[in-house]
């Protein structure tokens, strides 16, 4: 069986809409495109970098599929560990919109992704990414299909747009079990999914 891990940028308020560039993605008139780019630093670059070398395969949602296939084809350095491995690698692209995909070793998932994500898991061996992908991603974080998340927080806040853990997210328990911080304030944790939350209280005991 895969582990299924999920990669996201997200802003202190939980925003991950358009992190690297002003026009990737404006619906609901979102105007804080790009708002990644200032904290870059090669302490970054090194997680993402150490990040993609243990990918076996990718699962990407059809607007990160579209920002990546027009870029990363054109980086041909076979020492550039992210793009020596998205390039490669098998794709498995969920839209309902596209018709087809043609980027090297692209396969575009049928309506139901989720039923084929749960398929994918059983019969795939290894890390299988999700980087970006939020419509993806919580679709299925409904259904308990992603095992780790790799979380990068950066020290700015939006106050709206597009948010991964939105007010239908399923209640999980997870386990941190590596991380840092950046040069730039960046807070980069991963976490393992245990299950269900447990819960206590702090009421004296009589």
């Amino acid at each position: 069986m895969a582990k299924v891990t999920l990669t996201q940028f997200l802003t202190l308020d939980g925003v991950v809409q358009a992190p690297g560039a002003p026009d990737e993605d404006r619906d609901g008139g979102f105007e804080h495109g790009g708002w990644l780019v200032p904290y870059t630093d090669e302490d970054m670059g090194r997680f993402v970098a150490e990040g993609f070398r243990s990918a076996e395969a990718f699962l990407l949602g059809r607007r990160t599929y579209e920002i990546f296939a027009a870029y990363w084809p054109r980086v041909t350095d076979p020492g550039n560990p992210v793009a020596s491995r998205l390039n490669a690698l098998p794709k498995y692209v969920a839209s309902r919109t596209l018709d087809g995909v043609g980027w090297h070793n692209s396969t575009l998932l049928g309506d139901d992704a989720v039923r084929e994500v749960a398929a994918l898991r059983e019969r795939l061996e290894g890390e299988v990414q999700i980087h970006g992908s939020g419509n993806l991603a919580r679709s299925l974080m409904a259904h308990g299909l992603i095992d780790e998340y790799r979380l990068l927080t950066y020290p700015v806040i939006l106050g709206g747009g597009k948010r991964l853990f939105d007010g239908g997210a399923v209640p999980t328990a997870l386990e941190r079990t590596g991380g840092g911080t950046t040069s730039t304030g960046v807070a980069i944790n991963t976490y393992r999914v245990t299950g269900s939350p447990r819960s206590g209280s702090f009421d004296l005991e009589e």
